[in-house]
């Protein structure tokens, strides 16, 4: 029989795996081509994200109103978040060697989205699968099942890590009502 968890014991969080070396070089060589139409791939990311999954558009007064695609896309405000969400992947993509410096990165995030934009941290376990699901259609050669795979095991390393700073700032979930 499985032990009752205390209200005031931190919940018990199973450390994702982290990459080999080879995974590691597998993501920067696939990113460095992801990264050369960085602000393009960024946009198509959000809209799949706040198309499939509108909620989340909640968090963005900027264009939580917007439906239309095209609008969406012509967006200063939503190209700027795509930029800023780009450039977080790629220092956690160029430091992969540095897990002091990805934790470093990670925790930044996570803390902002916590603390400041009050953001669910469900939504990063949905954007991460977005990610993946546009990486693998716009650049599907070379997004083998090897490549698939590394970068499936990166997209939990960054949940671990975002999710560890919700939790080390004392994130309450929200029931799934509010959501």
């Amino acid at each position: 029989m499985e032990k009752e968890r205390d209200e005031g014991e931190p919940e018990r969080r199973e450390r994702a795996e982290p990459l080999s070396d080879l995974e590691c070089n597998i993501v920067q060589n696939t990113w460095a081509r992801v990264y050369e139409s960085c602000e393009d791939v960024g946009v198509a990311i959000l809209i799949r994200f706040f198309v499939n999954f509108p909620s989340a558009k909640q968090y963005f007064s900027q264009f939580q109103d917007m439906e239309d695609p095209e609008e969406m896309e012509r967006s200063t405000q939503l190209r700027k978040h795509a930029c800023r969400v780009m450039n977080a992947i790629n220092s956690v993509v160029e430091n992969l060697h540095d897990p002091e410096k990805v934790s470093s990165v990670l925790a930044l995030v996570g803390k902002a989205h916590a603390l400041k934009h009050k953001v669910e941290p469900m939504y990063f376990k949905i954007l991460s699968g977005v990610i993946l699901e546009v990486l693998a259609d716009d650049f599907g050669e070379c997004f083998t099942p090897e490549v698939q795979t590394a970068w499936t095991k990166l997209m939990a390393v960054l949940y671990w890590h975002i999710t560890g700073a919700y939790q080390e700032v004392g994130w309450v979930k929200l029931s799934s009502s509010a959501v």
